[in-house]
């Protein structure tokens, strides 16, 4: 557990320091280019570490990443999968490593609000290109700074008609709208984004909105629905949750097979084709065989951890397995948990679950909907952990953070939840000093 003194030591010695520039500019810069992006965050990484390496055993925090990894280590060496085993870490222990090394340049309420103003301006060109290619038919590479920076930008979006932007795939760029968007919906309800005009922050918010709809992506509108009433509080859950139920019981009508031939036809008549179509996939219904369903594909997942349980087959087994035994190829498992226990077992995927789960979502839960904290920062930490959880719900379905930059976004917005429970800790036993001198 984190004492006062380290917290305040964080927060007096990281102000303005080259490492906070750095992984401003890092933020900023990782939509857009990962490569100029990893060099900043590097930067930062170093600084925020090696600054404090004395207190790394001091944060029970630390502990399951370290036991996680040396089982990753261990299954590795086990494995059969040769070097595509060893390249898969690099998805995990970089980013164990960052969770450490980050902390300090969020550990203030000040500075969460910065890196979410990045993220949010930061993430432009993924409007701007996206937009472009669906209606001004764009068509990359573009090239900048003499090849330093290269967008791949498909004209009518990739897959054709899904919104894709500089992101190779449409679901790809659909996590990181989804990753950011509360932080606009956050601004105009507090103005932080470019100053106090909320005209600017309604603006970007239309914009994010209309972009994860036309990624077509099904986890990008459920985010949507999902981001409302949390960002926006437990005071008004009494009339927008009802409010919303009445909106979406159309679509629920139109998609879900147990209602009345008749009323169903109906709703279908009321909700937009593609809409109802996409949601229950019936343009698939007579040519997607059962392996290349979401169920086909977390079924084989199940058979390969029981027959591989502990260790696990090591990184990039599914991918290799898959097609042996459906004759159908998939690059993952769709599910994170499952293709953490395939990799690396069901210790590993237990330790990360748990980690993600209950130390961080569930602790950081408490301390923000209580409204522990000021209410001029409540709002941007409720957006913060709404982000959060929607990236862990893309991941029940679909894992974009085989994307970097994905997988960076993912781990900033955990790092940022720890800081606030750490600031939490610490204003408490503030308090309690305090109480006590008045005793």
């Amino acid at each position: 557990m984190i004492n006062n003194a380290y917290f305040c030591n964080l927060k007096n010695n990281f102000s303005e320091n080259v490492g906070w520039s750095c992984f401003q500019i890092g933020v900023f810069c990782l939509p857009s280019s990962a490569l100029i992006s990893y060099v900043f965050l590097l930067v930062a990484l170093f600084e925020g570490s090696f600054k404090r390496w004395d207190f790394y055993w001091r944060e029970y925090w630390n502990y399951p990443l370290v036991l996680a990894s040396f089982l990753m280590l261990l299954g590795c060496i086990r494995s059969d999968q040769g070097w595509l085993a060893w390249l898969g870490l690099f998805n995990w222990l970089p980013f164990f490593w960052c969770f450490w090394g980050f902390q300090p340049y969020l550990i203030t309420p000040e500075r969460r609000r910065k890196c979410a103003s990045w993220l949010v301006l930061g993430s432009l060109p993924v409007l701007i290109t996206g937009f472009g290619q669906l209606w001004l038919g764009w068509e990359g590479p573009w090239k900048l700074f003499d090849g330093l920076i290269i967008w791949f930008i498909s004209p009518g979006g990739e897959p054709l008609g899904r919104l894709s932007g500089l992101f190779d795939y449409a679901n790809i760029t659909a996590a990181w709208l989804s990753g950011v968007w509360s932080f606009c919906l956050a601004s105009v309800l507090y103005p932080f984004i470019l100053g106090r005009n909320r005209v600017i922050s309604f603006v970007l918010l239309i914009a994010f909105v209309s972009a994860m709809i036309l990624t077509d992506s099904r986890n990008a509108w459920g985010a949507i629905f999902l981001g409302l009433p949390l960002v926006i509080g437990s005071a008004s859950w009494s009339w927008l949750i009802p409010l919303m139920f009445i909106c979406l019981l159309p679509v629920f009508i139109a998609v879900l097979p147990i209602f009345d031939f008749g009323i169903q036809q109906f709703a279908r008549s009321i909700v937009p084709e593609s809409i109802w179509m996409r949601l229950n996939d019936m343009k698939f219904i007579d040519t997607r065989p059962f392996e290349a369903t979401r169920i086909g594909q977390w079924t084989t997942a199940a058979t390969l951890i029981f027959e591989k349980p502990w260790l696990g087959w090591g990184a990039a087994a599914f991918s290799i397995i898959y097609p042996l035994r459906t004759g159908l190829f998939h690059g993952h498992s769709h599910n994170l948990p499952l293709e953490l226990a395939v990799s690396h077992g069901i210790i590993v995927s237990f330790l990360i679950n748990i980690f993600v789960f209950g130390l961080l979502l569930i602790s950081s839960f408490y301390r923000i909907f209580n409204n522990l904290n000021h209410q001029k920062n409540i709002i941007i930490d409720r957006a913060w952990w709404t982000s959060t959880l929607i990236l862990i719900c893309f991941h029940a379905t679909d894992i974009p953070l085989f994307d970097s930059r994905i997988n960076i976004l993912g781990w900033i917005l955990l790092i940022g939840l720890k800081c606030m429970i750490d600031e939490s800790t610490s204003n408490k036993i503030s308090l309690k000093k305090f109480q006590k001198v008045l005793s």
